[in-house]
């Protein structure tokens, strides 16, 4: 972004974070604002605040961290985003007060009278891809994302690779986007890769990580000898009853196997029992669980899409997401390879240390203080 403002000399800003995400398990989107919302408050000059939002029925909101107000609206969190998706109503500020950034973590803005309007965009693949997405988001991102992210005074990437294409796919004027990753967990990562140990994926159960694909490999593996326990950590929507089903059966029963929603106290243990991990996504904007394993140590197949090369470096093997052949191959090649292996761990953990929440939300209250001034002008 050109015409950085230092932010600390700037007057106090007001920051509110839409919580919503985070609000039960923390997957993606969730981790993200969450950590973000941890990160900014940490950050923040004197005078600033952060703040954060929820909307439900049955949920109540808990600061995530001393210092973070709260603002939890008892409203059913559907009828509230068909409200603010589709009439642009009510505005954040008639349920959480006068704030000077309305933040959104998803591609849709927040309504606001008189705050900045920030979004987060994380990947586009809704665009190309909305029969593998959840409903709200087939419904609403696609239609509604360009419109939103040329309205907004601000939108955020989580790397360069989304940047660029937000620039070019939604018109949106570069000088209106910056780029704050992703950052890594504050791990000392483990000394060596184990001798034996299971494989493990992590991410929700949806199209988009290609957890078929990547149980087409195990049975190639399978059938060429190499009996390797696989481990798949996340969420499992309806969508992903007939890749459950398929762990029940041969050949992939005892092998592979879904361990269900990592909970955050859980979530080194599991990666430091890996002797590898496979993201063998068509998509990602960034690839939070490659650079979680590489803080912990432990080596990676990612794909050749989206960020993941942009995040990876030379820190990973790179597979061809449409092959699952190439999946098996390089995993076993890896698996057989015990140099390779260390290899790869220790670049893992160098290029972990290139990723910071604190970096990140540093540069982030630089960006707030230039879409406080573009609203002003507007």
């Amino acid at each position: 972004m050109g015409g950085r403002t230092p932010y600390a000399s700037i007057r106090a800003v007001r920051v509110l974070l839409d919580y919503r995400p985070a609000l039960r398990a923390r997957t993606g989107v969730g981790e993200y604002v969450h950590r973000t919302a941890l990160a900014l408050r940490a950050t923040a000059p004197p005078g600033h605040q952060v703040a954060v939002f929820s909307s439900s029925w049955k949920d109540r909101l808990v600061s995530p961290a001393e210092g973070i107000a709260c603002h939890d609206a008892r409203a059913p969190v559907r009828i509230l985003n068909w409200a603010w998706h589709r009439l642009g109503w009510p505005p954040i500020e008639w349920l959480a007060g006068p704030v000077d950034v309305a933040h959104s973590p998803t591609p849709l803005l927040l309504p606001a009278s008189r705050a900045a309007q920030v979004v987060t965009i994380h990947d586009l693949f809704f665009l190309d891809h909305p029969e593998a997405t959840a409903a709200e988001v087939r419904r609403d991102y696609p239609a509604l994302v360009a419109a939103h992210a040329r309205q907004a005074d601000l939108v955020v990437t989580v790397s360069n690779t989304v940047a660029a294409q937000v620039a070019a796919r939604l018109d949106v004027d570069p000088g209106r986007i910056v780029t704050c990753p992703n950052g890594a967990p504050d791990w000392t990562p483990r000394a060596a890769v184990p001798a034996d140990g299971p494989v493990i994926c992590v991410g929700t159960l949806e199209p988009r990580k290609n957890i078929a694909g990547l149980l087409d490999a195990w049975t190639l593996l399978l059938a060429d000898g190499l009996r390797v326990p696989l481990l798949l950590a996340g969420g499992a929507p309806p969508s992903a009853a007939p890749l459950l089903e398929r762990l029940t059966r041969a050949p992939l029963t005892g092998v592979a196997r879904h361990v269900g929603y990592l909970q955050e106290r859980d979530r080194r243990a599991f990666y430091e029992r890996a002797r590898l991990l496979v993201l063998p996504s068509f998509d990602e904007g960034f690839g939070l669980p490659a650079v979680e394993a590489m803080a912990a140590g432990v080596p990676v197949v990612v794909s050749r899409r989206g960020a993941l090369p942009e995040v990876c470096g030379d820190a990973a093997a790179y597979v061809d997401p449409d092959d699952p052949r190439d999946i098996a191959s390089t995993v076993a090649a890896l698996l057989c390879a015990p140099d390779r292996l260390e290899d790869l761990r220790r670049r893992g953990i160098e290029r972990a240390r290139h990723f910071s929440w604190q970096a990140s939300a540093q540069r982030l209250w630089e960006a707030y203080a230039q879409a406080v001034t573009r609203r002003s002008a507007r």
